[in-house]
């Protein structure tokens, strides 16, 4: 890939997946007067010995469409291979935390380390002023009497507002971030994408993890790590064996069905799983609720940590509703989560993230649930 050659506060480099959000983003950009390179990455191919295809997000035809589109608004268009730095910060954390007892997101990871890490230093290495995504949030930027400062906010379509696992940016990497969809709904990008005559248009979305090519993470996981499908017993809260389980991977806090201990006098929950011991814990589902949460490894997109007690919404996975809590900073990354009302399913390896009404302030990783 060669450095852009035009006024270098106007470039900017596209990631694009080959689906119609980024399609358009590079679009918007270009009739905005930037001068816009397109990049695919390729992540992931597997393990060709057990491995049947290519991920989705991969895939030749990804490659492909991308190209397409960049062809059609006469931009040029790149293939970058960060599989090995893709492997080594995503899929084997992601292995790791299972092998934990923790449930991951990997997109998080993914965000982290890969786009707004490794892609966002390498395009600046190239000399662009940009690296922009057609994720649905928004940035804006504000001038205080310290300076510049950014802040991050959701996206206007609720429905696929992307802020959640974008929790980690802080004021360097949102100063060069575009996210040219932020004030868009879904509806809008496919009837601009239309509109633009660009061939992702009508491209269906992509629901599974990206190198999960199967749609089974557990039998990913058991492939890659044999012994994580190792069986063990399902205990209740007493400690009673109830059954066995087919490996920690396979459940995660919240499961009901697909436990294998049916004729039970109530319906069970997994509540937690103990990799010491490799067992699953089930309970009733007032058994679920807890009333605060421990994180670790926390940002803040300020990179300001608050110094008292500081009342927030809290939500706890990509799809939960945000509940008010107060955080308390406990030292080395750490913080304590106090909601107002107990939350249910609080899983450890996901993240929960902070807002104050649109705005987000940052976020962690789930260490344990406090009941």
């Amino acid at each position: 890939m060669n450095a852009p050659a035009r006024d270098e506060e106007r470039t900017v480099l596209v990631a694009m997946s080959g689906g119609v959000d980024s399609s358009l983003a590079a679009a918007l950009l270009l009739e905005q007067g930037y001068s816009v390179t397109g990049v695919t990455l390729h992540l992931w191919s597997g393990e060709p010995s057990w491995q049947p295809r290519e991920s989705a997000c991969c895939s030749l035809e990804a490659v492909d469409s991308a190209r397409r589109v960049c062809q059609l608004l006469g931009i040029p268009h790149y293939v970058l291979n960060l599989s090995e730095e893709f492997a080594a910060y995503v899929v084997q954390p992601f292995a790791k935390a299972y092998r934990e007892g923790r449930t991951p997101n990997p997109c998080i990871a993914c965000n982290r380390e890969i786009k707004f890490r490794v892609l966002l230093d390498r395009a600046r290495a190239l000399g662009f002023r940009f690296l922009a995504t057609g994720h649905y949030a928004r940035i804006i930027c504000e001038q205080e009497e310290s300076g510049l400062r950014w802040r991050l906010l959701r996206g206007t379509d609720r429905q696929k507002d992307q802020s959640y696992v974008l929790y980690m940016l802080g004021q360097r990497e949102l100063a060069a971030l575009l996210f040219p969809l932020g004030g868009l709904r879904k509806e809008e990008v496919r009837r601009e994408a239309a509109r633009r005559g660009l061939p992702t248009a009508g491209r269906p979305e992509s629901q599974e993890i990206c190198f999960v090519t199967e749609g089974d993470y557990r039998a990913f996981l058991s492939k890659y790590l044999p012994e994580i499908a190792r069986p063990g017993p399902i205990r209740d809260l007493s400690g009673r064996v109830l059954g066995m389980h087919r490996g920690l991977a396979g459940y995660t806090v919240g499961q009901r069905k697909g436990l294998g201990i049916s004729g039970q006098p109530q319906p069970l929950f997994v509540v937690a799983l103990d990799p010491s011991e490799n067992t699953v814990i089930v309970g009733p589902k007032e058994s679920l609720y807890a009333r605060g949460l421990e994180a670790e490894a926390v940002s803040f997109v300020s990179g300001k940590w608050p110094q008292e007690p500081l009342r927030v919404l809290a939500q706890v996975r990509y799809r939960a509703s945000p509940a008010p809590a107060t955080l308390r900073p406990l030292g080395n990354g750490r913080i304590y989560l106090d909601f107002d009302t107990p939350q249910p399913a609080i899983t450890p390896g996901q993240a929960v993230v902070f807002y104050q009404g649109d705005e987000v302030l940052g976020g962690g990783t789930i260490v344990r649930a406090v009941r």
